[in-house]
């Protein structure tokens, strides 16, 4: 049994959802389809996901919701028609929109959860309408009757494994099942989104949840490629990597697949692959447990952007016990997480998402640090960095890696700021200034895959 997740380019109209149906039925074991919200039809068009997030925008304000609700429900009236299903499903997912609508707002971020999650949910009912309009039995499944189980607030939404057992029985289905991604609901019946992405996410819970032998990924590309292909051209396309190769490009930067989303997969050795809605008969990208790496030590070359660094020096500080801990317990209070913590012996830098900073954290955090640390000097900078990062399962057994990066960096005229590099050896990490992420990655990939004839 095979689960597949499709994407919201993949499902952003009824020729795309059209297309889902017909590599469902090419293939019998393809039993569980977990969807999300629609997306973007073209370039200049808005995700379904947008538009509910501007409606809820407009409740909260206490303006008339009307214009905001009518955007939404004609996205779906135009897919429900172009399908041909009756007006049944339509009064639904109104009746749906405005029983949310009118949901306690006290709190904001769980009013806007549970809006946005009428995307993934009301797009799986109209699915699984489809699906048996054209006579293929099919079921929409409810995540919170399922057993999709997430934490409580205020800790950052993740899935909780108790609900595992309830969630194998989605395999005893008779028909098709289709199941909502991108949201779950915590013991007390509170509903709480994922990331944007999240999608990705329930389909890998599910895969693991009911011991399915593929976790199909279906988005909009033949597979993964090597570096950006809007910055490199023509990338070496990967035909296989390992599950840490791929959350350390996701969460570098590589979109196609949503970084927190292989752990469940990978706890249950759930084989996942990355396949393109609109050029089904591609290969595509399979991730494993393990692969050959004697080939190529390095297989991807990522950047993100968007990080500060704040940075906190103090004589003696090697010294002094428990300064880690209370420069770290600091940003805890703030409820913010780090990313990299490079040092030296009197001096330490943490490297912080902006998203995650404001004007009033960065103040309290330099006020706390001069007074419970005493600290010589607190200050962020960079506000404007990048992190260029080289992933690879063969990068530990390869000698002289990091000066052959250096050297192409250097190339560049760059300066480096930063070097990190895990005790795994399957990441190397350059902090950069942003305006040189473009030039650095292309050096980088031609040091390290002009002479790639073959994938990966």
């Amino acid at each position: 049994m095979k689960v597949c997740k499709f994407g919201g380019t993949s499902v952003a109209s009824a020729e795309q959802i059209k297309k889902v149906v017909n590599i469902v039925k090419s293939d019998p074991s393809r039993k569980i389809i977990v969807v999300s919200a629609p997306g973007k039809r073209f370039s200049d068009d808005e995700k379904v996901t947008d538009l509910l997030i501007a409606l809820a925008n407009e409740a909260l304000a206490e303006n008339n919701p009307e214009i905001a609700l009518e955007n939404v429900l004609v996205r779906y009236r135009l897919i429900a028609e172009e399908l041909g299903l009756g007006p049944a499903i339509l009064e639904v997912i109104e009746a749906d929109l405005r029983h949310r609508l009118t949901t306690n707002r006290a709190d904001v971020t769980l009013f806007t959860d549970t809006i946005k999650a009428a995307g993934e949910d009301n797009n799986a009912k109209l699915i699984a309408a489809y699906f048996n309009h054209i006579g293929m039995p099919a079921e929409y499944a409810c995540p919170k009757e399922a057993g999709l189980l997430v934490n409580e607030r205020p800790e950052r939404v993740h899935a909780i494994p108790e609900g595992y057992a309830k969630m194998e029985k989605l395999k005893d289905a008779k028909g098709l099942v289709v199941f909502p991604g991108f949201f779950g609901y915590t013991k007390s019946g509170t509903l709480r989104t994922f990331n944007r992405g999240g999608s990705d996410i329930t389909g890998s819970l599910v895969a693991a949840a009911v011991g399915a032998e593929l976790y199909e990924n279906f988005t909009d590309v033949d597979s993964v490629f090597s570096a950006n292909p809007t910055v490199v051209d023509n990338p070496v396309a990967i035909e296989k990597m390992t599950y840490r190769e791929m959350r350390e490009l996701s969460y570098a930067g590589f979109s196609v697949f949503h970084d927190e989303a292989l752990m469940p997969a990978f706890l249950k050795s759930v084989p996942v692959c990355i396949k393109n809605t609109n050029n089904p008969e591609a290969p595509g990208t399979m991730i494993v447990q393990h692969r050959d790496n004697s080939k190529q030590p390095v297989i991807g070359i990522a950047a993100d952007n968007g990080f500060s660094t704040l940075f906190v020096e103090k004589y003696l500080m090697n010294q002094e016990i428990g300064f880690g801990r209370h420069l770290l317990r600091v940003l805890e209070d703030e409820e913010i997480s780090f990313e990299h913590t490079p040092s030296g012996i009197d001096n330490m830098s943490v490297i912080i998402r902006n998203e995650y900073l404001t004007d009033e954290k960065r103040f309290n955090i330099i006020k706390r640090i001069q007074d419970e640390l005493q600290a010589d000097e607190v200050h962020f900078r960079d506000t404007d960095y990048s992190m260029i990062v080289l992933v690879g399962e063969g990068m530990r057994h390869t000698k002289g890696l990091t000066a052959r990066a250096a050297t192409a960096i250097a190339r560049t005229d760059t300066n480096i700021e930063m070097i990190n590099q895990g005790s795994s050896e399957v990441s190397l990490v350059f902090g950069i200034d942003k305006k040189d992420e473009n030039k650095v990655l292309r050096e980088l990939y031609k040091e390290f895959f002009q002479e790639a004839s073959l994938l990966v």
